[in-house]
């Protein structure tokens, strides 16, 4: 419970904190966005690293070597724990935002903050604001940063199985021709989750499949994307599954 209550204690912290810094980055920005998403994203991974410290868990991280270089990419990951935006943004070194629930926009404070990171809302009840949000992802790797998303839709319930991916959400690599790279998630759900709220450390894998490139794939594969992709992932959390 220390833990929980500590990761809390600094979360909100920092929050009110940074209000101030809030208005010199968007200073910084109209001067140089790069420079201010640099500085973002640094401050962001050291804060997630911290959380993670925090917690005395253990991130091993395999394939990294795998990542295509000078190149933005659509991840993709299977989900389990909160701890998998944290492990993922604090350990993948290159600017990528994920794409979030629209309901995420309430938070005042955390909604700057995901945008500065390039983060995209989606509205799953409307399909044409979900359209939107793929275009605008597209347009967003086009541009030179990644995009990461979480097929399943919500937190899966059992270590090392996945919910059937939605295959829409996969369009977004389509329409920006770009590479998939899978991410598989290991126990994260340990970290939090499967004891809440106390906080407990963990194992926890981050493996970093084959990237795929999708104008090499079948016709059947490229219709069924998802599922290609969420058999991808599969094996390698198969794999890790004793470690």
């Amino acid at each position: 419970m220390i833990r929980f209550l500590l990761v809390c204690i600094i979360l909100i912290a920092y929050l009110i904190i940074t209000l101030p810094f809030i208005l010199i980055l968007l200073l910084i920005g109209n001067f140089a966005p790069f420079v201010r998403d640099k500085i973002i994203r640094f401050n962001v991974r050291v804060m997630f690293r911290l959380f993670i410290f925090i917690t005395g868990s253990k991130i091993e991280v395999r394939g990294i070597e795998r990542l295509p270089k000078n190149e933005a990419v659509l991840f993709v990951g299977n989900h389990r724990s909160y701890f998998d935006i944290l492990v993922t943004y604090a350990y993948l070194d290159r600017p990528f935002g994920f794409v979030a629930k629209d309901s995420m926009q309430k938070a005042y404070i955390l909604r700057i903050w995901m945008k500065y990171i390039h983060c995209l809302f989606l509205n799953r009840s409307d399909l044409k604001e979900g359209m939107k949000t793929i275009i605008s992802g597209a347009e967003q790797i086009k541009n030179g940063v990644s995009v990461f998303i979480f097929p399943e839709g919500t937190r899966g319930e059992e270590e090392g199985k996945m919910a059937s991916f939605k295959e829409g959400s996969l369009k977004m690599a389509q329409k920006a021709k770009c590479k998939i790279v899978p991410i598989a998630l290991t126990n994260t759900a340990a970290i939090w989750e499967d004891h809440f709220p106390i906080m407990k450390p963990a194992h926890v894998i981050m493996e970093v499949g084959e990237p795929i490139d999708i104008e090499t794939l079948d016709k059947e594969d490229k219709k069924y994307l998802g599922a290609y992709t969420r058999n991808k992932i599969q094996e390698i959390l198969d794999k890790n599954a004793s470690a």
